[in-house]
């Protein structure tokens, strides 16, 4: 069973087999990647529009050129100079851009639920680019699609995941997949950015930051959400950097091929050193790319692709 929804709304909701799927497609498109003509025709004719309520980078511009090398024609909408900054809801936003007869809207919004709410309220495919606090998913399938292809199976991996957990829609979603798939999730970070329940989840919660490091096999760090938490959840950011930043030093406490991974933007010197960011276990550039090929896999999918 490969993957036929017509949306991608989080990875909480798919099984096991779903997940394979989407991952086994992504690698399908990242042999296009490598050609010296990138672009395919697979969704010539069709029309996908970014509707990103919050800022990003690589999310929104992997989007926008995945949609273009599957032939789409793809449509930004800046949020700060459309309707919405007059006053229009996300609902009217939505319902004037399905008038125009897309086949895809991605969507990221500051308030989790956001795309669920979209998928009901219109009959063009919906795809989840992050929801508040609550997930990414095409960032966790990105994250194991590059974990598989650096020689990890993600059956029995160990994977520490660092930091800001309780505001990280990122750390949500590769719980979930990560989880599905039959790996050993270890949590770390200050008992006040841990998310309620979080007992509740198929994981290991550390307080100790080395404790959650020992021999694992892939370490991914959290940017500090600063955006999204109120004060007086650590003292300070250079005290946070003592007890969870990752350093040369605790890196070497993982196992001698374990992977470094970041979803990015990066506070350097903050939850991560320069010269581990830039180190020979990084992959962080490596998610980036991957999650062209992730992003057009989802795109072509949700579109219908698998029904051709």
């Amino acid at each position: 069973m490969g993957f036929a929804a017509r949306h991608l709304l989080g990875i909480e909701d798919l099984s096991r087999e779903e997940i394979e799927g989407l991952l086994e497609s992504s690698r399908s498109f990242k042999e296009v990647l490598r050609r010296d003509i990138k672009k395919v025709p697979a969704m010539r004719g069709k029309t996908v529009v970014n509707l990103f309520y919050e800022a990003s980078t690589r999310t929104r511009t992997s989007f926008e050129i995945a949609g273009k090398r599957l032939s789409a024609d793809v449509i930004n909408v800046s949020v700060s100079t459309s309707s919405v900054v007059k006053g229009e809801s996300l609902l009217d936003t939505a319902r004037n851009i399905e008038a125009l007869n897309p086949d895809v809207i991605v969507v990221r919004h500051s308030s989790s639920g956001a795309p669920h709410f979209l998928a009901r309220s219109v009959q063009c495919s919906v795809v989840n680019a992050g929801d508040g606090s609550h997930e990414h998913p095409t960032q966790a399938l990105l994250d194991a699609f590059t974990m598989l292809e650096h020689g990890k199976k993600l059956e029995g991996l160990k994977v520490a995941i660092i930091g800001d957990v309780a505001h990280s829609r990122v750390a949500r979603s590769n719980i979930h997949l990560l989880g599905k798939m039959g790996a050993e999730i270890r949590l770390a970070g200050p008992s006040t950015l841990m998310p309620r329940g979080v007992e509740r989840l198929p994981v290991q919660i550390f307080s100790c930051m080395e404790d959650a490091l020992a021999e694992a096999d892939v370490v991914m760090m959290l940017r500090i959400q600063m955006e999204r938490q109120g004060k007086g959840y650590f003292p300070s950011l250079r005290e946070y950097s003592r007890f969870y930043g990752l350093t040369s030093a605790r890196l070497a406490l993982a196992k001698e091929d374990a992977l470094v991974m970041h979803p990015g933007p990066m506070n350097r010197g903050i939850e991560i050193s320069a010269d581990v960011a830039d180190g020979p276990r990084s992959v962080i550039m490596d998610q980036v790319t991957n999650g062209l090929a992730v992003r057009m896999a989802v795109l072509f999918l949700v579109s219908g692709g698998s029904k051709e």
